[in-house]
């Protein structure tokens, strides 16, 4: 607000600015120290922000941003952003601020066995069952029911979710050794993918995958999140194993489709969850039919009866039969929230959400 006597002050829009976030961040530009200078003559303002590295790709959303913010206060008429970088001092200081009483710890706070950060691995016993793409379609669900999502894209070989997230040209920022997740849908997104140019084959043994999957918890700035979704490469290999291991509490979802065969893989791969005592929350039926779309009327394309199967020998529910169906325009496997395969989403969401409060509730008595 305008001094006493009608000026501006300075004070004023510093307070103003509180409101304008880091996108990578999402926490407050003044909070992070990144506004150096804010002059004022009469009814116009000129202010200075810092950004991490030259060539953000997020510069105008900040500076619009910074801009509505100044105007807001009474009494300003005019104003002036200009954006600089950071240099290797203030970038330190940067990281070590994001960082905050995490800085010295010796692993993720998401490892932390007390972490309030639910995790859910989704897994299966054979590719093309459409995991990654159910994945997707959760998170984008639960993060629509108010959840903060985080998801980590653990198919070390065979990463697919920035290509059906649609951000597959987009590179993570890094500020000293810090990596800020890719966000997109309202959620965060690490992936192999974004550490690998020109799509090369990641040729690695166990305990390489193992170091890059901890990596991904220990370098990734997450901030607080809710959820975390695992996408576990398919079968029962290395990084099934360390998922186990690093994550003791977390659940698994089980995904398959209607056929015979990727039913009994599908199988294994819960039981190796069971094995390494992860509860198993339910299962999927991925691609279960395809609807008419004048009729309604369903054609069981590959079969009926896998997901029943899979539920059955592990002891648990078959919580959604999910149709095929076309994604949206453009992507790569995403569906629209009115779309049946949206709906059904949606309701899976609903569930799993219920059963990861109720076994929060129940560790913390």
């Amino acid at each position: 607000m305008a001094g006493k006597d009608g000026t501006v002050s300075s004070e004023a829009i510093l307070e103003a600015l509180r409101v304008v976030q880091d996108p990578d961040v999402h926490r407050s530009i003044v909070e992070l120290d990144m506004v150096k200078k804010i002059a004022v003559e009469g009814s116009a303002v000129d202010v200075e922000v810092l950004l991490t590295i030259q060539g953000c790709p997020l510069r105008n959303v900040i500076e619009r941003q910074v801009k509505e913010a100044v105007l807001s206060v009474p009494g300003v008429t005019d104003v002036s952003v200009t954006v600089g970088t950071m240099t290797d001092e203030e970038r330190q200081k940067f990281a070590a601020t994001i960082r905050g009483k995490d800085a010295q710890a010796s692993q993720s706070p998401l490892l932390d066995p007390e972490t309030n950060t639910r995790f859910l691995a989704i897994a299966s016993g054979k590719g093309g069952v459409g995991k990654s793409t159910v994945t997707a379609n959760l998170a984008i669900a639960l993060a629509n029911l108010g959840y903060r999502v985080g998801v980590v894209d653990a198919d070390i070989y065979g990463f697919s979710l920035p290509n059906i997230f649609g951000v597959s040209d987009v590179q993570p920022a890094v500020v000293e050794n810090v990596i800020m997740p890719v966000q997109t849908h309202g959620l965060k997104l690490v992936s192999m993918h974004f550490f690998v140019p020109d799509n090369r084959p990641v040729i690695w043994r166990g305990p390489m995958l193992g170091k890059m999957l901890r990596n991904f918890f220990q370098e990734v700035h997450w901030g607080e999140l809710d959820v975390m979704l695992l996408d576990l490469p398919p079968g029962t290999g290395d990084v099934a194993l360390d998922v186990h291991n690093m994550l003791p509490k977390s659940k698994e979802l089980i995904i398959t489709t209607p056929q015979a065969n990727a039913a009994d893989v599908a199988v294994r791969a819960g039981l190796m969850a069971m094995h390494t005592h992860h509860d198993i929350l339910g299962v999927v039926e991925n691609m279960a039919y395809f609807a008419c779309p004048g009729c309604g009327e369903k054609t069981y394309l590959f079969g009926k009866g896998g997901g029943d199967k899979v539920a059955e020998d592990l002891h648990t529910s078959l919580l959604a039969q999910i149709p095929i169906g076309q994604s949206l325009e453009g992507s790569q496997g995403l569906f629209g929230v009115d779309s049946v395969q949206g709906q059904a989403f949606s309701q899976l969401a609903q569930v799993l959400a219920e059963q990861l409060e109720m076994n929060a509730a129940a560790n913390a008595l």
